[in-house]
């Protein structure tokens, strides 16, 4: 894992042309960026502002001067992503994207509208590194950490793309798509920061939730980063043997580690910690192992949010019958956990992380 984002911006911030993606750099990376070019500092913040209203070139910003614009066509590129796939859901309440990179990588994000506003599902990694069973994302491995430009970017390209349908720009962000965001910590938290900006795209921590499969330390370093940020931790067992059955990292954190950073996340920020269990037939579904994992849970002001496992060509492993996720969760809730099933959105489009792609790179 490389956590130095500007080495990483250096080799992949950069398009074909060699420019920097200028939504890779922070208000005062920009303001030593214009100095350097002659200009006055108070001129990034212009630069700043004008890029989280989306717009698609310098030549858009219309109170910089010609030669500003200029010098910022030369050095720089704004790095919106180039759509090549997108599927609408029958009831128009999801949009799922596939996006090219500059050097030819694909992506996928996915926003869905809610009444309190859009959210996006962005990636943080092409590919993951993670190996969980049921997930999609995992077959091809990782092959590389996404720059937080290229993060920004999924927002910013959707936002373009929501406005035309008349929908609200993104109001939430979930970092839940392809990728462990925690395996991508540094460009994972430049991200946050600039989409928080006041002076940027001005998001509030609370709208923001990032997903982890539980890396322990990594849970821990984002806890005293002092972020009121939501976190969703993939828990998806009630004990070490069926998670380790099922999630490769949980040979490298037990379950009573995972739980236990969840805790200290609760106590630094005051968030309550969401732990995702995606329910897999005959493997993590049965009445016994709900007892457990209400046992684990017992005491600790968290939410559980079942997830109806979303099948893939890639795992033989099915979803939970519906009767099963009901007394599943009437378990959990009888010892006072409080407990959700999540929504299923965009089922009818590869909705889930990496189906989409992995359906495209077959037919290219």
């Amino acid at each position: 894992m490389n956590d130095k984002p500007n080495e990483i911006m250096n080799i992949q911030g950069r398009n074909m042309k060699g420019k920097i993606n200028v939504l890779d750099r922070s208000l005062e990376e920009l303001k030593t960026d214009l100095v350097s070019l002659g200009e006055k500092q108070y001129r990034a913040e212009q630069v700043f502002q004008w890029l989280y209203k989306g717009v698609s070139s310098f030549s858009e910003m219309t109170n910089l001067s010609k030669a500003l614009i200029q010098k910022l066509q030369n050095h720089f590129s704004i790095g919106l992503l180039a759509q090549q796939q997108r599927l609408v859901s029958s009831d128009k309440h999801t949009i799922k994207y596939l996006y090219l990179l500059s050097d030819n990588n694909i992506i996928e994000c996915v926003v869905m509208k809610y009444l309190h506003g859009n959210t996006i599902c962005l990636s943080t990694q092409v590919g993951c590194a993670m190996g969980c069973s049921f997930c999609a994302s995992a077959t091809g491995g990782l092959v590389r950490q996404l720059t937080a430009g290229e993060m920004m970017g999924q927002v910013l390209t959707v936002n373009q793309d929501i406005e035309e349908m008349g929908w609200q720009p993104v109001h939430g962000v979930v970092l839940m798509g392809s990728g462990e965001p925690l395996d991508n910590y540094a460009n994972t938290m430049k991200f946050l920061h600039q989409i928080h900006h006041p002076k940027g795209y001005n998001m509030g921590w609370r709208n923001i939730t990032l997903s982890t499969c539980g890396l322990v330390p990594k849970m821990r370093l984002l806890a005293d980063e002092g972020l009121s940020i939501n976190l969703a931790v993939s828990l998806h067992a009630p004990n070490d043997r069926i998670r380790q059955s099922i999630m490769r990292i949980a040979h490298a954190y037990s379950i009573q580690e995972v739980v236990e950073a969840s805790k200290y996340y609760f106590e630094k920020t005051g968030r309550r910690v969401t732990f995702e269990y995606a329910l897999i037939h005959h493997v993590n579904d049965m009445p016994e192992h709900a007892a457990e994992l209400a046992d684990l849970l017992k005491g600790f002001p968290c939410h559980v949010n079942l997830i109806p496992l979303n099948e893939n060509k890639h795992s033989s492993q099915k979803r939970s019958h519906d009767e099963s996720i009901k007394l599943f969760a009437s378990i959990l809730k009888s010892a006072g956990i409080n407990t959700t099933r999540r929504r299923e959105m965009g089922l009818d489009i590869q909705g889930a992380c990496g189906q989409l792609k992995t359906a495209y790179l077959k037919q290219v």
